[in-house]
């Protein structure tokens, strides 16, 4: 009786669930059926290649074959965003009969045979394209959104406002007001923002879907882990220069300092209402309020950063980092403490000095210890219900704990990376005019930054001492995108100031208003024309021409502001 009810269901799959147009694909899905012809059960599990030390996650159970050379067969539903192995065990004895590496295609249509080999107890598994994945990547439509956004940026407006020899007043970011004395002004500095500013907005309005374009599940670096510490970097070299700017004006440290607290705590307050976008729905909710944020991390960075250079300005103001050591030495015993919580500090039930995002990963020994110190210090300083609640580890790591990228330790390393962009607003201030003495300091600090990310990671994504990790904001994560700032630095400084081939539009103008930007692009996402109703929601095509048209709204309401002169300052 068992058999024949073995032999049903095994009909009823093979002949009812096998048809694929019972099955709705999503963005970044194809099916797999899977053919077993042994003689007994076969459990389906699955690992992404993006997954460092991971338990195999199950997708399913596919009966033993009816018969002799008949096989059973199951559809399954799986991810294309990365490689994935399968593994194949036998449930009787859990004997793993194979595993099989593969990157499926979006939308593609997949057979896994099961069978043994020449009639012996060799178990073969192969899999057979049977309907070739679509290209989600290269398309006509995709071409077109990309002109349109081209489209958007009118050469006259480019050549009406971005001539190279325009001039405005020396400040160079929003946080700080203009100097009394106007000066030529770096529009590398505005354009280098700009360009952050843009990308930042283009991936958090959700670059297409692509998972390049999403925050990496834990160690390794995409598209959008490059923005946000390269916007707190030109940050630390705005500081610089509009510090000094203020100083040679006359103003004094000590009403210097008072306006830089009280910005801190704006922008800090600012960041806590745009991350808990339910204040349009009434009082927010003190129980689950989100504490940390990007402008709150924005906020703890400037104060810090620009408390050092007014101290520092006591001993010797603008000059190259030989001569204003003692803010080093603050930098460097700061990171003694991040370095000393991060591999000193017990964790309960977890091994002390652990880097990992628990879940899956570590083969599942440690699943509520995602992020260490870092998840620790975040959850009892603030409370699990006041920090993020859905970290990028979930999607590839399973992660259960709440976890926020922008805690209290990070904000130790962010301090860092705004320290390094005052770095180089300080060989700007010293080396004025001399521009190739600029750009081979900025390219020296380059290398020396770049050799210390190779040493700290061993020049691999997970088995160096400190990985390069945005969630954990490593000392490596830093090092590593502080190298590739003073790299784009330099590019943009030649081209835009020192050569003029370039005037920096369309990303001088929203790097101009990037407090006003920032702020509105969060406050107003969901509305038009920002967002729209789209016919296929599970299509990358209309994702993309979504998300272009939002960001060049944004550029194209910067360049309106700017003509006419508006601009948000703090």
């Amino acid at each position: 009786e068992s058999s024949d009810y073995s032999a049903c269901v095994a009909l009823v799959l093979s002949t009812g669930l096998s048809h694929h147009n019972h099955i709705i694909l999503r963005m970044d899905e194809a099916i797999l059926t899977v053919n077993n012809e042994l003689a007994t059960e076969v459990v389906v599990s699955w690992m992404s290649e993006r997954c460092f030390q991971c338990l195999y996650q199950q997708l399913g159970v596919v009966p033993a074959g009816p018969s002799p050379g008949q096989p059973s067969s199951v559809d399954f539903v799986v991810s294309t965003q990365h490689g994935i192995t399968l593994q194949l065990n036998s449930t009787p004895v859990q004997l793993e009969l194979c595993t099989v590496p593969f990157h499926f295609g979006e939308h593609g249509n997949y057979s896994l045979w099961v069978k043994n080999l020449n009639d012996s107890a060799v178990v073969n598994c192969s899999v057979v394209t049977d309907a070739d994945p679509v290209n989600s990547y290269i398309r006509e439509s995709h071409t077109h959104a990309v002109n349109a956004f081209i489209s958007m940026y009118d050469l006259d407006m480019c050549q009406e406002l971005g001539s190279p020899g325009r001039t405005e007043s020396l400040v160079a970011d929003n946080i700080l007001p203009p100097p009394p004395s106007p000066s030529k002004r770096l529009r590398s500095l505005d354009t280098f923002r700009g360009i952050a500013l843009v990308i930042m907005i283009f991936v958090n309005y959700g670059g297409g879907r692509y998972w390049f374009f999403r925050h990496e599940s834990w160690n390794g670096l995409t598209v959008a882990d490059l923005v946000f510490p390269w916007f707190v970097f030109i940050m630390g070299t705005s500081i610089a220069l509009s510090i000094n700017s203020m100083l040679r004006a006359g103003s004094t440290r000590c009403s210097l300092l008072r306006k830089v607290v009280w910005r801190s705590l704006q922008l800090f307050i600012i960041g806590v209402f745009i991350i808990n976008p339910n204040y349009c729905q009434g009082p927010i909710s003190w129980d689950n309020l989100r504490i940390p944020g990007v402008l709150q991390r924005l906020a703890c960075s400037y104060l810090v950063v620009a408390c050092l250079d007014l101290l520092d300005a006591l001993w010797a103001p603008g000059l190259d980092i030989l001569l204003y050591w003692p803010a080093w030495l603050c930098v460097l015993f700061l990171e003694i403490i991040w370095l000393c919580l991060t591999f000193l500090l017990p964790v309960p039930a977890c091994p002390t000095g652990y880097l990992g995002p628990g879940g899956i990963g570590d083969m599942g020994l440690y699943a509520n210890c995602t992020g260490g110190a870092a998840g620790f210090i975040d959850r009892w300083l603030l409370g699990e219900s006041h920090i993020y609640q859905t970290p990028s580890s979930r999607v590839i790591y399973a992660t259960r704990m709440p976890y926020d990228p922008e805690g209290v330790l990070g904000s130790i390393n962010s301090t860092l990376m705004a320290f390094l962009g005052l770095q180089a607003g300080k060989i700007i201030l010293h080396y004025r005019d001399l521009h190739t003495r600029i750009m081979s300091r900025f390219l020296i600090w380059g290398l020396l930054l770049g050799v210390i990310s190779a040493a700290l990671t061993k020049c691999s994504t997970d088995q160096g001492f400190i990985p390069v990790n945005k969630n954990l904001w490593s000392l490596s994560y830093v090092t590593t995108l502080a190298c590739f700032a003073y790299v784009l630095l330099v590019l943009v400084y030649y081209t835009v100031d020192v050569k003029k081939w370039w005037s920096g539009a369309p990303f001088y103008y929203p790097g101009m208003n990037s407090i006003l930007v920032y702020v509105g692009h969060e406050v107003f996402e969901e509305y038009f024309p920002f967002r729209w109703r789209m016919a296929n929601s599970q299509s990358h095509t209309e994702h993309l021409t979504q998300n272009l048209v939002a960001t060049s709204c944004w550029v194209f309401i910067s360049y309106m502001l700017y003509r006419k002169k508006m601009f948000w300052k703090i």
